[in-house]
Order: C-alpha cells, then sequence, then structure tokens
C-alpha cells in the first residue's frame, strides 16, 4: 500500500528537479544527519533561501525536528494524556499484542506521582521490587525511564529529607542486583552498552553517599512541639505508627517517649497488625515470667512472614475494563458502578499483573 502523506517522495524534505530526475536539497553542503543540532526552520523559511521549506512541509519538518530534539534531549521522554494503561495479556480481535512492564512503568506517569507524599512511599516500595528482580525484563527506554524517576527520587529525599531509609534500602537492592549482572551474571542480560551500566553504578554510589551524609537541620520553632502535648496524645501517634523502626526512632528521641515506645500494649498491637493468629502460635516468644515479649515476638516473624503494607494512595485495577489507573485521575469506565470494580493494587501485585 502506497504512503499517502503529504510529501510523497520522503515528508519533511524538500526536492528539486533536475535533468537526471528529483534531487533532494541539501543544507550547507552536507546531509542533516543530527537531528539533535538546533536550526530554527521558521527562519530558514522567511529569509533568502529560495523557499527550501514552503508550505505545509516546512511546518510538517519543524514538527518533527522538535519530536527529535525532544526525545534526544530530555529526560522525560514519555508524555502521555492518559494516565492509565490497559493491561492486556493475549490478543483478541479487537485488540493485538499485550501489555509490558516496561510500558507501565512509562505510561502511568510515575514521575508526578513521586510529588505526592501519598504515593511516594508506594512508587520506592515499587521501585524496590523492580530492582530485585525484574529489572532485567525492562526495555531500554523503560530503563532509561527508571533511572530518571529513581533520580527524581532521591533528589526529593535530599531536598524534603523525606523517608531516606526507604529510598537507602532501595539503592542498596540496586547496586547488589548490578554488581551481580555485570560481574557474575554478564552483559548478555543487559540491555545497552555494559560501559553505560558501569556508569549508573558509580552514580549509585555517589547518590548512596549523599544520602549518608544527609544532615536534617534542627527545626527552629517558638510554637508548640511534640514534647508539650499530654502525654496520651503522645501516646495515641505512636499508635498510628505501623513502622517498628520509626517507633524505635521516635523514642530515641526523649526518655518520655523512651518509655512509651517499649510499651507491651505498643508492640502487641503492631504484632496483630502485620501477623495473624496462626503466625503467633508457632512462633510465640515468652519471657522468664511466661509473659510474652511482644517486641522480641514481632522481631521474630518479621523474619519468618512478609509485614503488612500500608500505603496512602495506590494504583487501583478496574475488573470490568482492565485498566490500570492512579485513582485520583479517573479512567473511561462504562460499568453502572465503576466503584464496585475497583481493587486497589500493591506493588507486589503490579509486578505480578505483568508476569506472563
Amino acid at each position: 500500500m502506497p504512503f499517502l502523506g503529504q510529501d510523497w517522495r520522503s515528508p519533511g524534505w524538500s526536492w528539486t528537479k533536475t535533468e537526471h530526475g528529483w534531487k533532494r536539497i541539501v543544507f550547507y553542503g552536507h546531509e542533516l544527519e543530527d537531528n539533535n543540532r538546533e536550526i530554527d526552520l521558521k527562519e530558514l523559511c522567511s529569509g533568502n533561501n529560495e523557499n527550501l521549506f514552503v508550505g505545509d512541509v516546512c511546518e510538517l519538518a519543524t514538527t518533527k525536528r522538535k519530536k527529535d530534539f525532544y526525545n534526544n534531549n530530555t529526560k522525560s521522554q514519555f508524555v502521555f494524556r492518559d494516565k492509565w494503561i490497559y493491561v492486556q495479556k493475549g490478543s483478541t480481535k479487537e485488540r493485538h499484542g499485550y501489555c509490558t512492564l516496561g510500558e507501565a512503568l512509562n505510561r502511568l506517569d510515575f514521575s508526578s506521582a513521586i510529588q505526592d507524599l501519598r504515593r511516594f512511599n508506594y512508587v520506592a516500595k515499587l521501585f524496590q521490587l523492580i530492582a530485585r528482580s525484574q529489572l532485567t525484563s525492562l526495555s531500554g527506554a523503560a530503563q532509561k525511564n527508571y533511572f530518571n524517576i529513581l533520580e527524581k527520587i532521591v533528589r526529593k529525599v535530599l531536598e524534603d529529607h523525606y523517608n531516606p531509609r526507604l529510598v537507602k534500602e532501595l539503592l542498596q537492592d540496586l547496586s547488589s542486583t548490578l554488581n551481580n549482572l555485570t560481574v557474575h551474571v554478564g552483559r548478555c542480560v543487559l540491555v545497552g552498552n555494559v560501559n553505560i551500566w558501569l556508569c549508573r553504578l558509580e552514580t549509585i554510589l555517589k547518590w548512596q553517599q549523599q544520602l549518608n551524609n544527609l544532615q536534617i537541620p534542627k527545626q527552629m520553632c517558638d510554637g508548640m512541639s511534640f514534647n508539650d502535648l499530654p502525654l496520651y496524645m503522645q501516646n495515641k501517634i505512636l499508635y498510628k505508627l505501623s513502622d517498628a523502626y520509626d517507633i524505635i526512632n521516635l523514642g530515641q528521641a526523649t526518655p518520655t517517649l523512651h518509655i512509651l515506645s517499649e510499651n507491651r500494649t505498643l508492640w502487641k498491637r503492631l504484632c496483630h497488625f502485620h501477623f495473624s493468629d496462626k503466625q503467633f502460635c508457632r512462633n510465640l516468644v515468652l519471657t522468664k515470667s511466661d509473659n510474652v515479649d511482644w517486641k522480641l515476638m514481632y522481631f521474630t516473624l518479621q523474619k519468618h512472614y512478609p509485614m503488612k503494607e500500608q500505603y496512602g494512595d495506590t494504583l487501583h485495577f478496574c475488573k470490568h475494563c482492565s485498566i490500570l489507573f492512579w485513582k485520583d485521575c479517573g479512567h473511561p469506565c462504562t460499568a453502572n458502578d465503576p466503584d464496585s470494580c475497583l481493587m486497589p493494587i500493591s506493588p507486589q501485585h503490579f509486578i505480578d499483573l505483568f508476569k506472563f
């Protein structure tokens, strides 16, 4: 089938008729092979260049040049209006092909999601799971996008001092995976030149050093502080924390908080939040007085069982439309009751959706 474009010979190029046939016009005595070069085609159109680009051809060439320059010189190379993706695992009469993890990583706008504190932990955990097992399944473009978003995550932690421990664990897992792939497994499993991956390893090391040297400045506040709150309110805040390390770190702030953080009831509720009763029976930890040491029991159970994950906001999957999306952005659902079809997706479930 012939190509029906604005210029059937080659869209975006300018041609002239000679005795030997049609010949393409060349700029400055050589062909335009470098799309990254900054050439203002509007000036070429308006100047005394014998109308090298005229009419629609000029507009098409300008659009193509801007697209090539944007894709090659910017880090945010994936821009989509829709913030959702159709998860397809096989070909049908209506749709052909399938959706990959890399495509979902490019389409779901994680760059904007990390700016939302409700979604930051979710994206960081997802990137940690990808670093552990799914890095080699990403395409070259998806890997590039992965490291671009990761750079923004590190920059946000350095600027806002938000949850550096989680990002340190992410970088540690990513560094271990890349060391194993580049040194032990070999370069055959990696997309791209091995030197690029070695440069990425150096960049990860630099990020780790920056996070290790991170100093959170002391907040100078003349108003009410956390220590000024009544004890029952401080204790209530501790009960809202679901991470044991947050409770331990908070308990190191003052002697009063240390006493509150060692409360048996606090650790008992934390155990019941993350683990089931059957898991308690298999790993019961008792003190000398035959009482349950709930703090020690928590860390014992943590070694054997996964903990319950809790996030401010997650991706959602519509079982009616098979669409994955951020709930605030919405999606074109055709169900009578869209809310009844929604299912929150954990980071691990996100990975499992794209395993074929």
